[in-house]
């Protein structure tokens, strides 16, 4: 009788043991999958035009620190939001094609060999363009420029401008700058100019100052003078500052003053700061949110982040043919926690860059990475491709999804976790059509490419004396 009386005990422990394990797959399961509200993305609702370009600042710990507003909320109401929408991917794999022309031309060539400042930013629709826009003073002027890491000289448009695309700031004048001066062409400034651009500075035919030339691949360029100008990045002053004061300038620009480049020449910002800064910056981009904002911050003092998770680094990878750039050594992707195999992993540096939008990946790893997401993004209906994206669902019948986290993996054991708004792209403000945010390079001996959208509420820090870049989940936020 005793033992007949422990058969339910046993039974009953035995069915504790089952939901108990199907407990903890449910928790496994939610902790490789993310839910994204559908209701977040309320496009029509914007009625007015803020303005963006009177931001605040505060000052922390030594740091000027300026807010960043998401490009989205400051052109006010869009009449069209799906052709908006499809415009700024066409734009996107301009740039991509951009950065492929950049990196074969240079492959082809040969090309000779702390204080602490935080700049809001803000993302670049409300001025036309794709990118992120951070506001700099330059002789006493404000300019809003595009932020870049994939270039090296900093440019703005400067009277008298023969050819100069529309631009929401006043144009730069030299000549009512008492601290502007002129590069001339004998200077070793002006010879620096090939390894910054690919290009050598040269001279006019009536003058001895330094002409830059930079072109872009697409079709999109900027060519004048070369100048030395005051610069104040937020408080922080910036004398001798060169930059391009561009007379003819044309391009997917918007409506920006130009652009800052943030790559590693001797020209760029970080290069001619790194008294100032120690060769460090970070940015945190704001998602599309009502709201969001984000910053550019220069130095190394890390109190200023507000990062929820540990930094985690990895090496730059060097490359001599492009020196200039930002390489690292994807060795992995992860899908809903699941490794994809490629034979691509570990073998060409991938580039990270501020200007893309979308990642692009080689052929074989995008099909491995789009085969695992399909595994685990099931029952949903399909929609149609959308220009570069082309896995897409119709998602307009749920307010709330639970869709596979992405993680990539790098050397050193960083890692860069996708936040939940760089998974999935809205090709539709309806949610009919809404796509897989990474798409597939065309060949693949191509340069991959982590773009933006993937780096949302993420800080990320590039050291350029140490030759490492970290990684950190952070929800953007000025205050």
């Amino acid at each position: 009788m005793a033992q007949r009386a422990q058969l339910p005990q046993l039974e009953l422990s035995l069915l504790l043991l089952v939901l108990l394990l199907g407990t903890a797959h449910e928790i496994h399961s939610l902790e490789v999958k993310k839910a994204l509200s559908l209701r977040n993305f309320l496009w029509d609702q914007m009625t007015s035009t803020p303005n963006c370009f009177s931001q605040k600042s505060i000052h922390k710990n030594g740091a000027t620190i300026l807010e960043i507003v998401h490009q989205d909320h400051c052109s006010g109401k869009t009449v069209n939001w799906n052709q908006k929408l499809q415009k700024r991917l066409i734009l996107d794999d301009a740039r991509v094609r951009t950065l492929q022309h950049r990196i074969k031309n240079t492959n082809s060539s040969n090309i000779k060999d702390v204080a602490k400042t935080q700049l809001p930013l803000i993302s670049g629709v409300h001025l036309q363009t794709l990118n992120y826009i951070v506001t700099m003073e330059l002789g006493g002027r404000k300019m809003s420029v595009i932020l870049d890491t994939g270039s090296d000289l900093t440019w703005v448009q400067c009277q008298p401008c023969r050819v100069c695309h529309n631009q929401q700031d006043p144009l730069f004048n030299p000549s009512s700058s008492p601290s502007y001066k002129s590069i001339l062409c004998n200077s070793s400034t002006c010879q620096s100019l090939e390894y910054a651009t690919g290009n050598l500075g040269v001279c006019g035919p009536t003058t001895p100052i330094c002409n830059y030339y930079v072109s872009y691949g697409d079709g999109s360029y900027t060519r004048g003078d070369l100048g030395v100008e005051h610069l104040n990045l937020g408080a922080t002053p910036v004398d001798n500052f060169v930059f391009g004061c561009g007379r003819n300038n044309k391009g997917l620009f918007g409506g920006a003053s130009g652009l800052m480049g943030l790559g590693r020449s001797s020209l760029s910002m970080v290069s001619q700061t790194s008294n100032l800064f120690g060769g460090v910056f970070s940015y945190c981009l704001p998602s599309a949110e009502v709201a969001a904002s984000g910053s550019l911050a220069f130095g190394g003092d890390f109190s200023v982040y507000k990062n929820s998770t540990p930094i985690s680094y990895t090496a730059m990878i060097p490359n001599l043919q492009l020196p200039t750039f930002y390489f690292l050594n994807l060795t992995g992707i992860s899908v809903g926690g699941a490794a994809i195999q490629s034979l691509s992993f570990g073998k060409a540096g991938i580039l990270i860059d501020s200007g893309t939008v979308i990642s692009r990946l080689p052929p074989s790893m995008y099909r491995a990475l789009k085969e695992e997401f399909l595994k685990k993004f099931t029952g949903y209906p399909p929609a149609p491709g959308f220009s570069i994206l082309d896995t897409c669902f119709n998602l307009s019948a749920y307010q709330e999804v639970e869709i596979p986290t992405i993680d990539m993996h790098f050397d050193g054991d960083a890692e860069l976790k996708v936040d939940v708004d760089g998974i999935f792209y809205f090709a539709k403000t309806d949610a009919s059509q809404v796509c897989l945010a990474l798409a597939s390079l065309t060949y693949e001996d191509e340069i991959g490419i982590i773009g933006n959208y993937q780096q949302k509420n993420q800080r990320v820090v590039y050291d350029t004396v140490g030759s490492k870049l970290g990684f950190a989940g952070e929800t953007c936020s000025f205050v």
